[in-house]
């Protein structure tokens, strides 16, 4: 599929990897309709994607932890370009609380910014890719949702649980509709803002592999969505951004309990302290 003159929805599109992939495909000419709460930034990434050569971009302030608001993008992106290509279910936040210490407030928040806005996603594009019998949609889940290696994300972890499975049972109901893809993007540590905006403190991602395995280095918002870019040209099921991943999953599964047993633990608070001056910001 090739990308220019594409009608890409991006949520999450104001910061992070949803601003470098509306840069990504704008400058190969797509056109994007950039969702998130922040006006001012979505208005400054449309004003980058424009100069950067996109056939059009269109930001809206949208809250998608409400289901009215992501089928208003939807028809808002209708009405401005007549069609949607490829929608991308990005938006999300992280959370730094063991399981035992979550609150119903904890677990209430990383559902519906993590699992239900990309449900609301789901449910809102793909009746319109049905009817129109072509499209792409594409969840942005995380590593943490298929390996969890870093216990203090917890519930943010679960949530992209649960968007995993609920986005490979899709694809599997979509199974008579050839021109309709499904896929599943999971970075590992990303060097964006996330870590700082996540609900409780403030904690340094973990670079971490399995014993004996390379590490898991950070990749920048643009790595990650250069990945997602190839993904929109030459649409596949699933797709672990970092290299390292697809070893560190497989080591997991062939041995559960001898992974959890080795794996790296968190730092102690007195460590962390150090680490946040020099230690990468990322996501997980």
């Amino acid at each position: 599929m090739e990308v220019k003159s594409r009608v890409v929805v991006i949520t999450g599109a104001s910061a992070g990897i949803g601003a470098a992939l509306a840069r990504e495909l704008a400058s190969d000419g797509a056109r994007v309709v950039l969702a998130a709460r922040r006006e001012p930034e979505l208005k400054q990434v449309a004003e980058e994607a424009r100069n950067l050569g996109a056939g059009g971009a269109l930001p809206v302030s949208v809250d998608v932890t409400r289901r009215n608001q992501v089928f208003d993008l939807r028809d808002r992106a209708l009405a401005e370009f007549g069609q949607i290509d490829v929608w991308v279910n990005n938006a999300g936040r992280g959370i730094t609380r063991s399981v035992l210490d979550l609150s119903d407030e904890d677990v209430d928040e990383m559902v519906a910014l993590n699992l239900k806005s990309a449900l609301y996603g789901m449910q809102a594009a793909v009746p319109y890719f049905i009817g129109r019998g072509e499209g792409h949609l594409i969840n942005i889940s995380s590593f943490l949702g298929r390996v969890p290696i870093a216990s203090f994300r917890s519930a943010y972890s679960a949530a992209k649980a649960a968007l995993n499975s609920l986005t490979a049972n899709l694809r599997m109901d979509l199974r008579s509709y050839p021109q309709i893809h499904v896929s599943l993007i999971m970075p590992g540590v990303v060097t964006t803002d996330f870590a700082r905006n996540v609900r409780g403190e403030a904690r340094p991602p973990i670079n971490t592999a399995a014993p004996g395995a390379s590490p898991m280095i950070a990749q920048t918002a643009e790595e990650v969505a250069g990945s997602i870019a190839d993904v929109i040209r030459n649409p596949v099921a699933e797709v672990y951004t970092n290299p390292a991943s697809a070893e560190v999953a497989r080591r997991y599964y062939a041995d559960v309990a001898a992974f959890e047993r080795n794996a790296p633990r968190p730092q102690a608070a007195a460590d962390r302290s150090v680490e946040k001056e020099t230690h990468p910001e990322g996501r997980v």
